[in-house]
């Protein structure tokens, strides 16, 4: 209740200058995009409400920096992102990588044949290092050979030059299924990510979205109490468990789900603006109470 210079009474809010959250975390595919790979209208609007109230978002993604660069213009987005499943830190406003950590030859070759001696043969893909971040594959690696993939019949030259990550297909072996198999088999040697059907990841030791955020937080000077983060598949395990508030969207692994601090709708629902306008949106103000005027007054 405000009491302005001409005596009147009146009622307004005041803002709130602490944001509930100082980040908010989101993966890309299958949690802010939708499945056309679009971003909504009301997705914009609700990080939008995220920067008005002081708050920042952070882009954490399993694609190369190189293979996010047109969805981060597309959204303005100018800050750091985390890439390549944590092993990246790519400065979007000046199209800088920062960091970037390689898998190694030796090691990924040792990967596939202690693999392929327990699940039989696979079908390998490989992610090279930056700057071309070219990805290579066997034949019939996946149900369809998309677009950008450079295919080969000879295995040697997938290891031709640096790489990033090792990517494994197996034609009838469930995903969860092989993950869980090269994780036994080689414990802590490398790390082990599951974040797109039929497609297996093997990165560097160490290497996950919630060491990448980390990172990221040590450089921007926030913690994981000041993060709420989203997500959809079990690669984004170690990030919804590094934040404050970890949510996964209702099209996600049951795992995540599982883990999760809350389900929000799917991302073809817009699952992270229903729970973005919750947080971030301005306090309504209350009705201001009708006056009762008495007197002289009641004839004005």
């Amino acid at each position: 209740m405000l009491t302005l210079r001409s005596g009147r009474v009146a009622w307004d809010t005041v803002p709130v200058t602490d944001p509930p959250y100082r980040v908010v975390a989101t993966d890309l595919d299958g949690t802010l995009l939708r499945s056309d790979l679009t971003v909504s209208e009301r997705t914009r609007r609700a990080l939008a409400l995220v920067a008005d109230a002081g708050a920042h978002h952070l882009v954490v993604t399993g694609r190369p920096a190189t293979a996010c660069k047109d969805f981060l213009a597309g959204l303005g987005y100018r800050g750091l992102a985390v890439c390549g499943q944590g092993a990246q830190l790519y400065d979007a406003a000046t199209d800088r990588l920062l960091e970037s950590a390689s898998l190694d030859l030796d090691l990924a070759r040792d990967v596939v044949e202690r693999a392929e001696a327990v699940l039989g043969t696979l079908e390998l893909g490989v992610v090279t290092a930056p700057p071309e971040s070219r990805f290579k594959v066997t034949p019939r690696f996946g149900e369809r050979v998309r677009h950008g993939w450079d295919v080969t019949t000879d295995r040697s030259l997938l290891w031709a030059s640096p790489i990033d990550k090792l990517v494994l297909h197996h034609p009838e072996v469930p995903e969860d299924d092989v993950a869980a198999t090269v994780a036994e088999l080689c414990g802590d040697a490398v790390s082990v990510v599951h974040s797109v059907k039929g497609m297996v990841e093997v990165l560097p030791p160490g290497v996950t979205k919630g060491a990448g955020v980390a990172r990221a937080a040590a450089l921007l000077g926030f913690t994981g109490a000041d993060t709420i983060a989203f997500g959809d598949m079990p690669n984004d395990i170690p990030l919804l468990a590094w934040a404050g508030h970890g949510v996964a969207v209702a099209n996600g692994h049951p795992e995540l789900r599982r883990m999760a601090d809350e389900t929000a709708p799917g991302n073809d629902e817009d699952g992270v603006a229903a729970v973005l306008e919750r947080l971030f949106a301005p306090a309504t103000p209350a009705a201001a109470p009708v006056p009762v005027l008495r007197g002289e007054a009641a004839h004005d």
